[in-house]
């Protein structure tokens, strides 16, 4: 099936191409400060998936990191739509379709979408609480549609799993339900602690549990592009 080969092609990009992005960005600012105009961008040494020190908006949002990170967006944006409408044709030509199918399209082009307004309006300077809420509102709506779409995708697949003996891997289509139901799981908890204002909760600093998280939960929502590259087996012509 032709589509099975766009989306293993499609999905290991989807997972390249923000991984080297942001990553990039993180070693630029910390590594190469001469780079960069304004010193008081800069960052030193720090590994903020196990430290916190930094979180992504703060590496990609300066000059010349933005030039790295907002293209990539682009670009993964662009790649994430295309992604899910082969899916909707893989589902429509093994199994006639699902009651479930819209929602995947609806929810994943809402994800791209919402990503593409976050990579625009990074590091614009407008110093108003209404526009700062608004920032956070369209990264909370990417999270949120991101999940719930490989969520239902997920449980389409699973439900004519028989049909798919011989195009996947079943193995990498459970590993996937265990990162889904982990990252629901995860953001249901942490959302209503990363929501407060402020650091402070209780006496404890949650800024660099904030980063840490942020960084962390990146790794976990692309890996689900990693495995389905490893899921589907590639097709014949």
């Amino acid at each position: 099936m032709f589509e099975i080969n766009k989306v293993r092609s499609l999905s290991i990009w989807i997972f390249i191409v923000p991984f080297v992005a942001v990553n990039t960005c993180l070693i630029l600012i910390t590594q190469f400060h001469g780079l960069f105009p304004n010193q008081e961008d800069i960052i030193h040494w720090t590994f903020p998936y196990f430290d916190g020190g930094t979180s992504i908006s703060r590496t990609a949002r300066v000059f010349p990191t933005y030039l790295v990170f907002k293209p990539a967006m682009f670009l993964t944006s662009f790649l994430l739509i295309k992604y899910w409408f082969y899916n909707k044709d893989i589902i429509l030509q093994l199994n006639n379709g699902h009651k479930h199918l819209k929602k995947i399209v609806n929810f994943g082009v809402a994800s791209a979408i919402a990503l593409t307004l976050h990579s625009i309006f990074l590091g614009v300077k407008f110093d108003h609480d209404l526009y700062k809420l608004f920032r956070r509102v369209i990264m909370l709506m990417f999270i949120i549609f991101e999940i719930v779409a490989q969520a239902y995708l997920v449980i389409i697949l699973y439900s004519f799993k028989d049909k798919l003996k011989n195009y996947i891997n079943p193995t990498i289509l459970k590993l996937k339900i265990v990162l889904v139901s982990i990252l629901v799981v995860v953001a249901v908890i942490s959302v209503p602690i990363i929501s407060l204002p402020g650091n402070d909760f209780m006496g404890f600093n949650l800024k660099f549990f904030k980063h840490a998280l942020e960084w962390d939960y990146f790794i976990g929502v692309i890996s689900f592009y990693l495995l389905t590259f490893l899921m589907w087996k590639k097709a014949s012509s």
